[in-house]
């Protein structure tokens, strides 16, 4: 409580928050100060984006730092320190002024991720700091690493794929590292990718040429009920993975009485095994700024969030940029495209924690608190960001609502099933000839999703696909003539989850890949519900058991212990982590017969 601090630190801090006007702000205590009563200012929301500020120019979080942040905030210094420690991309501890993340989950652990930390660790000694990340979101292009760069000049920015020798000559002073150029996506259809390595991502004036806000002019055109209509009309389902239907969650909001109202873009992406939204943000921002801003209009929400996840560098540079440029075009502000209403959006950084894709986690993190999710009910429809009515969506399904808007729900609705209409963005990893982000109809078949990206490399049998992601399933060749569509998942056991299709040869160790996806659950628990918090600690030390020999009993009663934990797990925690925290080992287990579970 009493560490000051430093020149530096108050320089970023009031970076981000302007300089103290008074006392009372954190400034110079005057007599006039002592004697006014200060004006009721909730900034918390704020938080974050002070954490980032001194966690760049400095390289870490002091006492001093976090003490002045909380002066200015008003936030009580020790849930302050809860939040800061609660973000694997801050630390509360000096630290090098560069760290390493080296991705060691799944897309990149088959490509040489895990020789790549261990050889990088090894070498480095210390400084830089190297450090195992979770995945980076850079699967198509694996391995990935991602540098944070501390100072006045801070750099962060992310390599994919990722060769050894050039890092450590970069590190080591005897080479340049620069990053690639962002990939351009392979992709089977020309819808919500049409745009995608065509425009500029960084001019308005482009991106209305190739009919950027033309479907926000048919939004005002029609009106707020009519667009609500079109979307139900359309039966559009979230691509996030819950599949709740959009149209549903808009009407609830818009029906809400009183204001303000919030919508928010999810675009916190951290499904092992997920990029499309990376895609989408870095190769056409406007897009998701224009759907954002319809969903404002059609629900009533005079404000917009971005969440993106904090170790999406180039995406969130991107959408600053648009924003600033659509707000200077009239296309956000006080009166939207001149028609008499007014929305705009804030755009928000996450700083490394994957339970806030869960939209609860998510809006809490906003809040400037921990990002931990709340029980439900009540529902974010009556009570989300701020306790106010507020509808979320992850980047995909927004985008959708342009398509809809374009041809109309009912021609929307032709595409693809009756249960799952439009298209649908797959992520294609691992052992495929073209990784990258593909769009197809719903009802393809996995087989041909994966002809998509090529087939499988170098022609290999296929072994196993992780669908999903770490909260899918894994499915055997024989499988691979499943529809991908949300009503054939419900009725085959599988999920499409966020568009995952991690395809894996002969050459991966199953044991191995079931064992890092339970450290990953085990790391990203918030720790907040005792069936997650205790169940991902006792799910991984039963598999460690099995792998090392030293099993409670036999081995049959080990996997007996791990189908408890699951169910226990799946039934009880608050939130879609601990629900779906076993589902990929246990489908491994039960697919492939990994411990000899067979009768």
């Amino acid at each position: 409580m009493t560490a000051e601090p430093s020149a530096e630190e108050r320089a970023a801090v009031d970076a981000v928050l302007g300089v103290p006007a008074t006392g009372w702000d954190g400034g110079e205590r005057t007599e006039g100060d002592l004697r006014a009563v200060r004006a009721p200012e909730d900034r918390r929301t704020l938080l974050l984006p002070v954490l980032h500020a001194l966690q760049a120019r400095i390289g870490w979080i002091s006492e001093g730092g976090l003490n002045y942040a909380c002066e200015r905030l008003s936030v009580p210094p020790a849930e302050a320190y809860g939040v800061a420690t609660f973000y694997a991309m801050f630390s509360v501890r000096p630290q090098p002024a560069t760290v390493v993340h080296v991705c060691d989950d799944l897309a990149c652990r088959i490509r040489g991720g895990d020789a790549m930390a261990e050889r990088l660790s090894a070498e480095c000694d210390g400084d830089p700091k190297v450090v195992r990340s979770p995945c980076l979101g850079l699967c198509e292009a694996a391995p990935a690493v991602m540098f944070q760069e501390a100072g006045a000049g801070a750099v962060s920015h992310a390599v994919a794929p990722a060769d050894p020798e050039q890092i450590l000559a970069s590190i080591h002073g005897s080479g340049a590292l620069v990053p690639p150029p962002a990939l351009a996506p392979r992709h089977g259809g020309e819808r919500l990718l049409r745009r995608v390595g065509v425009v500029d991502p960084a001019s308005l004036h482009d991106y209305r040429a190739h009919g950027g806000y033309a479907s926000l002019a048919r939004a005002i055109e029609l009106g707020p009920d009519t667009v609500i209509k079109q979307v139900t009309d359309a039966k559009l389902l979230g691509r996030g993975g819950a599949a709740f239907p959009t149209g549903v969650k808009w009407r609830a909001v818009a029906d809400q009485p009183g204001s303000p109202k919030f919508v928010v873009g999810n675009a916190d992406e951290s499904e092992p095994g997920t990029f499309k939204d990376r895609v989408l943000m870095e190769n056409d921002p406007f897009a998701l700024i224009e759907a954002l801003t319809i969903a404002g209009f059609a629900t009533g929400a005079e404000t917009g969030y971005l969440y993106v996840r904090g170790e999406y560098l180039r995406a969130t540079k991107h959408l600053h940029e648009a924003i600033e440029e659509a707000r200077g075009a009239a296309l956000l502000g006080p009166d939207v495209m001149h028609a008499g209403f007014g929305f705009d959006i804030e755009l928000r950084r996450g700083a490394g924690a994957y339970i806030c894709g869960e939209e609860t986690a998510l809006f809490n993190s906003i809040e400037g608190k921990r990002g931990e999710p709340r029980n439900k009910p009540p529902f974010p429809v009556t009570h989300g960001l701020f306790g106010r009515p507020t509808s979320i969506n992850n980047v995909e399904t927004l985008l959708n609502v342009l398509q809809i808007l374009e041809l109309g729900a009912e021609a929307y609705a032709a595409l693809g099933t009756e249960g799952s209409t439009g298209t649908r963005l797959f992520c294609l990893s691992g052992h495929v000839e073209h990784p990258g982000v593909y769009e197809a109809e719903h009802g393809i078949t996995l087989a041909d999703a994966i002809d998509m990206a090529g087939g499988p490399r170098d022609g290999a049998p296929i072994k196993a696909v992780l669908l999903g992601g770490a909260a899918g399933g894994f499915l055997g060749a024989d499988r691979l003539d499943v529809r991908l569509t949300f009503e054939d998942a419900r009725a085959g056991g599988y999920t499409l989850g966020s568009g995952v299709i991690m395809v894996l040869d002969g050459s991966v160790d199953l044991v191995d890949l079931c064992l890092r996806i339970s450290r990953f659950f085990r790391d990203e628990s918030c720790g907040q519900c005792v069936p997650c918090r205790v169940g991902t600690v006792r799910q991984e030390e039963a598999l460690v058991r099995l792998v090392t020999g030293r099993t409670i009993g036999s081995p049959a009663d080990e996997l007996g212990l791990l189908e408890d934990v699951a169910a226990v797990m799946r039934d009880a925690s608050i939130c879609g982590l601990g629900q779906t925290a076993a589902s990929a080992v246990q489908s491994a287990i039960g697919t492939f017969d990994l411990f000899g579970s067979a009768p």
